[in-house]
């Protein structure tokens, strides 16, 4: 009995792992050639990828095998679908120690086969191979079904923003994890298991959204990569930003109990919060919009964005006309 995987072997693990992974219609040849097919009716496709680096992404006392598939699936998919596509197929790259055990690999692939599951794409191949630090690489595949692809770069005065999926929840799951307290469990399983919005991002693409992407490094500095792209600049309301009761909780817990202060700190978390892979877009003033997406601002001409002289209003994106002093998610910047 081999319960690590060294001692299971490449091989046998690769075939314990992919049976797990029925075929769908985008897939003309699965795992176990050289290289997998995948149809492609629209004659394009989306493409994206990004990596999860333990103890940077995941922490294994914090998150379980099945947590950490989850979330690999989605980070990927909700970028697919900030394109407007939809999801069909994902190669997963698996750089793991030795000594891993081999019921961690199985869990992991059963939390991704179960987040396929709701995204609508299906796992065609990949690699593994030893490694001191465990790191999982994920390349996703969309189809954009005939229509436009959704790009950052067509945001134009007078649209406004939207958003739909849940702000701030992973950000407070993350808090209550770093200081060890037991708190609401729809901002921790956010944060463990995110819950992008899949299906919406095909629906703004038809109710005509103009510039869509999704939102995991805070969503004052993802839309600053709308603004940048589109020569634009968006002023958020934080009025319209309107905390879920599990995030006022959350900011309770963490020892804010003033409701006006609570809710104050909740909205920062709404705009700076990474990790949240909800989708936020820029849609026309005149379109119609389902109750799931929210109206939290508008686009305004490039002309009446700030100099960066250093002023208050310094910034492409404003919350009330400010600058927000709350920073996204960089990688390079956060330890």
């Amino acid at each position: 009995m081999h319960n690590t995987i060294g001692g299971l072997g490449e091989f046998a693990l690769i075939t314990r792992v992919t049976s797990q992974f029925p075929p769908t219609d985008d897939v003309i040849l699965g795992p176990g050639d050289d290289a997998a097919v995948v149809a492609a009716p629209d004659g394009r496709t989306v493409a994206t990828t990004d990596l999860l680096v333990e103890g940077r992404h995941f922490r294994r006392e914090w998150s379980t095998a099945r947590d950490v598939g989850h979330r690999a699936v989605a980070q990927n998919f909700a970028d697919v679908a900030a394109m407007g596509a939809r999801p069909t197929g994902l190669l997963i790259g698996f750089a793991a120690p030795p000594d891993l055990p081999v019921a961690w690999a199985e869990e992991f692939t059963a939390g991704v086969r179960d987040e396929c599951a709701v995204a609508g794409g299906a796992v065609v191949g990949g690699d593994m191979v030893g490694s001191d630090t465990l790191t999982i690489a994920v390349t996703a595949l969309g189809d954009l079904q005939g229509r436009a692809p959704v790009r950052r770069d067509g945001a134009r005065a007078g649209d406004v923003i939207a958003y739909t999926g849940h702000l701030g929840l992973s950000a407070a799951g993350l808090a209550l994890l770093e200081r060890g307290i037991d708190g609401p469990a729809d901002c921790l399983s956010e944060h463990r298991r995110p819950s992008p919005p899949y299906a919406r991002g095909a629906e703004a693409a038809l109710l005509g959204a103009t510039a869509m992407l999704d939102v995991s490094d805070g969503l004052v500095q993802d839309l600053g990569h709308v603004c940048r792209a589109s020569g634009v600049r968006i002023d958020l309301d934080s009025a319209a930003l309107r905390p879920e009761p599990a995030l006022l909780e959350a900011v309770a817990v963490l020892g804010t109990e003033d409701p006006g202060e609570a809710a104050e700190a909740a909205r920062g978390l709404m705009v700076a919060g990474g990790e949240d892979h909800a989708l936020v877009a820029a849609f026309p003033p005149d379109a119609d919009l389902p109750g799931h997406w929210h109206r939290v601002g508008l686009v305004s001409d490039a002309a009446g964005t700030p100099d960066g002289g250093g002023g208050e209003h310094e910034g492409p994106v404003t919350v009330d006309g400010r600058a927000s002093r709350r920073e996204g998610w960089d990688h390079f910047r956060r330890g």
